[in-house]
């Protein structure tokens, strides 16, 4: 589809902007070297929350992956009364979840996180029961679609394929309701949820309120947002948009290249494509599409101008970084937001450090104004 196609929804004028808390092992100064100082703890984790909080950011991603060092659902009750302000996007794989727990859990953190929940909605297999992806985003479908209801406290009369349910919400659901009206929010906490193939593009467009997109050139993402935004008319809906990505910022371009090449400098060839393998969801479209990104990168890595592949060297999932100066990296974001991007969820390595470094260079001027959207 030409981009042309649909009109955008229109430039950003203040954009979410989150970090990531590195709860799956994934924190290193070099990439695919293990550092005990940074592998994945409660006081490691809770640091990189806290930093993320100070430093200006509005939420946090806390990750989720079939190998974890902290999953996610108890590390998000423990941060709640670590933090006062930043929100929480907790990335939860719905099919590894029994749909009424789920909410019952999600219900409660709300309210321990006093309404700064959002929620990463990740359309996973049960490890040894694997699913082809369409029946696998029925599912995925399915559990959105409960979710939405239990958390709206409203009693759930569900026949599905995959879920046969009726039962009353969770009480606090429905004391939660009221008291996010009360607060000016949405009813349930936002959903989150991103994937490329065509079954994926359905479920954003009929559940999501964020659409989450990994790094791709400027013209793909303007590309996907015009698709989006016309399957989701197509349902009555409008979908807000996010762009998950690593950054390197330094005082100059030259330090930032240099930054970025010595996160490689530990990791061999072998090592990258055994961390890469290790992902159970390697054959996933968004993975291929990292790996063709880095494939068709020129012989520095880079994709398009201060667009950097490199990462995917030593991870399977989101696998470029903006590097740059703070005006070429501030410049890439804003660039963005022209295509209607209003969400960033962003990280680089070690992720206290570069956190510190993207607010003191960058996050101040991307931020001016108050935060708009739910």
């Amino acid at each position: 589809m030409n981009a042309t196609d649909v009109s955008a929804p229109g430039a950003v004028d203040r954009p979410e902007v989150a970090w990531f808390s590195a709860l799956c092992d994934d924190d290193y100064e070099y990439l695919g070297v293990a550092d005990p100082a940074l592998v994945s703890s409660w006081e490691h984790c809770r640091d990189i929350v806290l930093t993320a909080e100070t430093a200006g950011f509005d939420n946090v991603l806390l990750p989720s992956g079939y190998a974890l060092g902290i999953d996610g659902v108890p590390f998000a009750g423990g941060i709640a009364a670590n933090t006062e302000r930043i929100k929480v996007l907790l990335a939860v794989r719905c099919g590894e979840m029994w749909p009424p727990q789920l909410a019952r859990q999600l219900a409660g953190l709300d309210e321990m996180l006093a309404g700064r929940l959002t929620v990463n909605i990740i359309s996973s297999d049960l490890p040894g029961a694997t699913l082809a992806s369409e029946p696998r985003y029925d599912r995925t479908l399915e559990v959105m679609t409960i979710l939405r209801t239990l958390l709206s406290g409203e009693p759930l009369e569900h026949h599905g394929e995959h879920y046969d349910l009726e039962l009353e919400p969770p009480r606090i659901a429905r004391a939660r309701l009221d008291d996010r009206v009360a607060a000016g929010l949405a009813p349930v906490p936002p959903f989150y949820f991103g994937g490329l193939s065509d079954p994926a593009r359905e479920v954003a467009a009929r559940a999501a309120d964020v659409y989450l997109m990994w790094p791709d050139t400027i013209d793909a993402v303007a590309a996907i947002i015009a698709d989006l935004t016309q399957r989701a008319r197509r349902h009555g809906r409008e979908l807000r948009f996010g762009y998950r990505v690593h950054v390197v910022v330094r005082e100059t371009e030259q330090q930032a290249r240099l930054a970025a090449e010595r996160l490689l400098s530990g990791l061999g060839r072998d090592e990258g494509e055994a961390i890469r393998a290790r992902s159970l969801d390697v054959s996933s479209a968004g993975v291929l599409r990292q790996a063709e990104l880095r494939d068709t990168a020129g012989d520095d890595g880079y994709v398009e101008d201060n667009l950097w592949t490199g990462i995917s060297r030593a991870r399977s999932g989101c696998g470029a970084a903006i590097v740059g100066d703070p005006d070429q990296v501030l410049a890439k974001l804003r660039g963005y937001m022209d295509l209607g991007i209003d969400t960033f969820i962003l990280s680089g390595y070690p992720h206290i450090d570069e956190a510190e470094l993207f607010s003191r260079y960058v996050l101040g001027q991307l931020c001016e104004g108050p935060l708009t959207g739910p």
